[in-house]
């Protein structure tokens, strides 16, 4: 079985993250920056639908995109650690997993620099959300390479995954199946805190 150089690399990728989480898990908290994009489903779908709408929108998209997602949601993680107010972070937060859910699912292939734009309000608050939340033995550098990284590694997976499945045989209309459920637990979300 032949194993494609997009799966070796994204292995290689994920390996460092991985175990860098692991062995911070053991020392005091230190793993929160880390953990904390995958320790809610709000987040989690929102970053690996970031990667697969990048995919699906294709060339520049697949950098760019995500790359204005990881740079705002920096900029919304200051806002957060120096507790300025950001009304409605948490509505923004869920809302995004709706609106990218439904990107995806309807295959809405925007101009890249507006998709980026959209991801870029997005991160901003997803970061704000992680900044605010900060614990305070956390040493700020630290945390926030951990949910920056754990981030990017969440896009990659997205769109190394996304890009796989529109490779196959209704790979196409199962990524938009996705896109939809995501869109779903989206509005449950938003539910929640409404």
């Amino acid at each position: 079985m032949k194993i494609d150089k997009a799966v070796i690399n994204l292995i290689l990728m994920a390996a460092p993250i991985l175990l860098m989480s692991s062995a911070h898990a053991h020392s005091s908290g230190e793993a929160m920056g880390w953990m904390h994009p995958l320790s809610g489903l709000d987040h989690l779908l929102a970053m690996i639908s970031v990667g697969a709408w990048s995919s699906q929108i294709g060339g520049k998209a697949i950098w760019i995109v995500p790359s204005a997602f990881v740079c705002f949601m920096f900029t919304g993680g200051l806002i957060g650690f120096e507790h300025i107010e950001l009304p409605w972070t948490e509505i923004g937060v869920s809302l995004s997993v709706v609106l990218l859910g439904i990107a995806i699912s309807v295959k809405k292939i925007l101009p890249v620099y507006l998709a980026a734009a959209a991801t870029a309000l997005f991160g901003i608050f997803h970061g704000y959300a992680h900044g605010y939340e900060m614990p305070l033995m956390q040493n700020k550098v630290t945390y926030t390479l951990g949910f920056l990284a754990t981030t990017a590694m969440l896009h990659v997976v997205g769109a190394v995954g996304a890009h796989y499945l529109l490779k196959t045989n209704n790979g196409d209309k199962l990524l938009r199946l996705l896109g939809g459920i995501s869109a779903m637990c989206g509005l449950y979300l938003v539910a929640g805190v409404v």
